[in-house]
């Protein structure tokens, strides 16, 4: 595994919000999915130019170290981590080796109980400390058309996590007009309610951030005349999605 190497879109090196504490955080490239509101459009394309092993990657971070405190580490995002497993499990492995925290920020969009990939995955989750989880929609077919993609395993992805007790943090985009509707928040909040292995649930205010990479990459960008939702609209959402922690 040690000539493996990551396709790599770029790095943070003082992440504050993608995990616990002051985080190393690498960005993947690589997505299937096509989330209408996502602000990362220039990881969707799979390959890079910029193509490291876990040991150069592992030894970047570690300059860092001193300053991440009991709860920092390293968190891998993307672009979908999970299309790179193998040099994931590689990064992580070696990274638990000189006691890094470590943590995934995936949709779940891979995920599946075929082999040989679910073994490849249960050897991931052996180095792997938590789990940032989108919930992109609960309904089906609204899943499919905000993401392109159905969402059965991805929900089949949330119980085996809470089956094997693996921490997972859910954060859910709250987008006017498209996940925002109450019936469908009480339907997440009942499936959250189901889990016992959530330690946290953020909501996140849609923003058009991110819509100058759609234009600059040519792709039309349809949410354009979205408003964010009220601080209010945010924080009812959460409270509701809050609700259903154990």
């Amino acid at each position: 595994m040690t000539d493996i190497k990551g396709n790599i879109h770029s790095i943070e090196t003082f992440g504050s919000v993608d995990g616990p504490g002051i985080r190393f955080i690498v960005f993947l490239k690589g997505c299937d999915l096509r989330c209408m509101y996502c602000h990362n459009a220039d990881t969707w394309e799979k390959g890079s130019d910029d193509q490291r092993s876990a040991d150069e990657i592992l030894k970047q971070a570690l300059r860092y170290k001193t300053y991440w405190g009991e709860d920092g580490g390293i968190t891998v995002s993307g672009g979908e981590p999970l299309l790179q497993m193998e040099f994931l499990t590689d990064l992580f492995r070696k990274a638990k080796m000189k006691g890094v925290s470590t943590c995934i920020d995936t949709a779940g969009q891979p995920f599946t109980k075929e082999e040989p990939w679910f073994s490849q995955f249960e050897e991931l989750m052996k180095y792997t400390d938590l789990l940032l989880m989108d919930i992109k929609h609960y309904d089906r077919e609204k899943h499919i058309r905000l993401t392109g993609r159905p969402n059965d395993n991805i929900k089949e992805m949330f119980r085996y996590l809470s089956d094997i007790h693996k921490p997972v943090w859910i954060r859910y985009v709250l987008v006017p007009g498209l996940t925002d509707d109450p019936e469908d928040l009480r339907k997440t909040a009942d499936f959250i309610s189901t889990l016992n292995n959530v330690r946290k649930v953020e909501v996140l205010p849609y923003h058009s951030m991110g819509a100058y990479k759609w234009e600059k990459l040519g792709y039309p960008y349809h949410l354009k005349d979205v408003k964010s939702p009220s601080p209010e609209e945010a924080q009812n959402a959460q409270d509701l999605l809050r609700s259903a922690l154990k």
